[in-house]
């Protein structure tokens, strides 16, 4: 902390240097994705020898785990390994993280979408291994990412009272760019009703494939399949729970060192991708319907479990406040819940906006060389049993007026960024780095501001719930004198507007009457 203290100092002295030009090209290198010839197919120097493929769809998005047994067949040591996606299950990927099974300190590992032709139809992620694999060597990879938009709700309409069911497609072999000597895919279900799914011929004592227990079903195993291997499945499953989607998310975090506090306020545009209805909303039968507790695919309310301290939450929508909340805080929890105006059904959309205020002893500290260290989670949001998804998601951290950003070194991604005062700029989150897709400064101006506060903006896609909770990290300088550039600036002004109120009340405006 103490040479990241030096290091900002130097930087807030300097203007740019050939150090920060050359630093700027070296995180340009480093971007989310990288681009290669069209006639681009990944070289066969590995081998999956085992591959367990893991599909969950309990929540109201997917989540995938590849566990793979990689082999380096080729006589070279190799440290990119490729995993194709369709594109248009590449625009709907996101929170792509890889690790090593077997070794949990091996890292890091980088994914980054390898850009090749924008016509095809299969794209490819490239993974980066922290060391080349010597050939013959093994490494068992656990690769984890999640797609957003993945179900589509069959029946597409029911009545109020009826049950909801989604259909979810894949492959029954993993799609994979490498030649595979054994596999299985697993799929999970939130429950054992799952009334239609294609069926394939078994092998060896199975007769046939999927094998069902309770709630899962296995394809598989597979003996060895070439790369590119893929067999078409679908399956539907009852979900009788809101498919919640949010479209978009801005949120922003303001921090006040007057004041010690940081004020939150998010604003969602949420959409129900389940079901929709195939008549009017029946607002007699829905009241009638409360008294004994049906499930239903509407969603009534949504949980927000906020940080210990939290208060003075608010909740608004496009009409004005919204009195159906209810905020629970002492010593263990914080929670807000909040019921919309009415039950959200499938294709149906509720903008609104929450906001609370929170001790900024509880994100800020200053360190011992003078800079200040802000630790905030990068995304709340609700917490619900059916998971949310996040498409776009906005995160903007307005910093005290004067406030100058400071070094920090990111593990896994790193951005460098002009200000307006030519400095650059680094952060660091625990996201996946494949799910942010930009970030800037800007200066944002509000009440009794001069110069404005200086802004971190942070664009991510594709997030869910799962991320909740996951770290931002920014370091930053607050001098003294832009401490006190606003109360002097009031101090100013009010002896500025006496003493003009004074010399115009002694002016003499009127004539002088000279006696003869």
């Amino acid at each position: 902390m103490k040479t990241s203290a030096v290091f900002s100092a130097f930087l807030s002295l300097l203007s740019l240097s050939s150090a920060s030009s050359s630093e700027a090209r070296d995180n340009k290198s480093s971007s989310t994705s990288t681009t290669l010839p069209a006639t681009f197919t990944p070289p066969q120097v590995f081998k999956n020898a085992n591959l367990v493929h893991i599909i969950s769809v309990e929540k109201n998005y997917v989540k995938e785990n590849i566990n793979v047994l990689v082999e380096n067949i080729d006589k070279a040591p190799q440290d990119e390994y490729f995993v194709p996606f369709t594109a248009d299950q590449m625009s709907r990927l996101g929170g792509v993280e890889v690790k090593d099974r077997k070794d949990t300190t091996a890292g890091p590992f980088v994914a980054t979408a390898a850009e090749f032709d924008q016509e095809s139809d299969i794209q490819y992620l490239r993974i980066h291994l922290p060391k080349p694999l010597a050939p013959g060597a093994q490494q068992t990879l656990g690769i984890s990412y999640y797609l957003l938009k993945a179900y589509k709700p069959l029946p597409a309409s029911i009545k109020q009272e009826e049950q909801q069911y989604l259909s979810f497609s894949f492959s029954a072999y993993c799609p994979s760019a490498y030649t595979t000597t054994k596999q299985k895919t697993e799929v999970k279900f939130p429950s054992a009703a799952i009334p239609d799914y294609t069926k394939l011929p078994g092998s060896g004592d199975v007769a046939e494939f999927p094998q069902k227990q309770g709630s899962k079903l296995t394809y598989g195993p597979f003996g060895e399949k070439p790369a590119g291997a893929a067999q078409p499945v679908s399956v539907r499953f009852e979900f009788n729970k809101p498919v919640t989607h949010v479209s978009r998310l801005e949120r922003d975090i303001e921090v006040s060192h007057w004041g010690g506090n940081v004020a939150f306020e998010e604003r969602y545009t949420l959409h129900h991708r389940g079901a929709n209805l195939s008549s009017l909303f029946n607002r007699v039968k829905w009241q009638q319907s409360q008294y004994y507790q049906p499930t239903t695919s509407a969603l009534k309310e949504l949980k927000f479990p906020l940080r210990v301290g939290s208060e003075g939450p608010y909740y608004t929508d496009v009409i004005g406040n919204v009195s159906t909340s209810r905020f629970r805080s002492n010593k263990r929890e914080a929670l807000l819940e909040i019921k919309p105006r009415y039950p959200v059904f499938g294709g149906w959309k509720y903008p609104f906006t929450i906001g609370w205020n929170s001790d900024a002893k509880n994100f800020l500290r200053k360190t011992a060389t003078g800079g200040f260290v802000l630790n905030v989670p990068f995304l709340e949001g609700p917490r619900q049993q059916e998971g949310v998804e996040y498409e776009q998601v906005q995160v903007r951290v307005i910093l005290p007026e004067g406030a100058e950003y400071g070094p920090l070194f990111s593990e896994f991604f790193k951005f460098c960024i002009a200000d307006m005062q030519s400095r650059n700029v680094k952060y660091h989150t625990t996201i996946p780095a494949q799910s942010i897709s930009s970030a800037n400064i800007e200066m944002h101006k509000t009440f009794l501001d001069t110069l404005g506060r200086t802004a971190l903006i942070i664009n991510a896609r594709n997030l869910v719930d799962d991320f909740r909770d996951r770290e931002l990290i920014i370091t930053y300088d607050y001098p003294l004198m832009a401490s006190l550039r606003k109360p002097l600036i009031i101090f100013g002004s009010a002896i500025a507007v006496f003493f003009s109120a004074w010399v115009i009340g002694n002016l003499e405006l009127k004539f002088d009457a000279r006696r003869k």
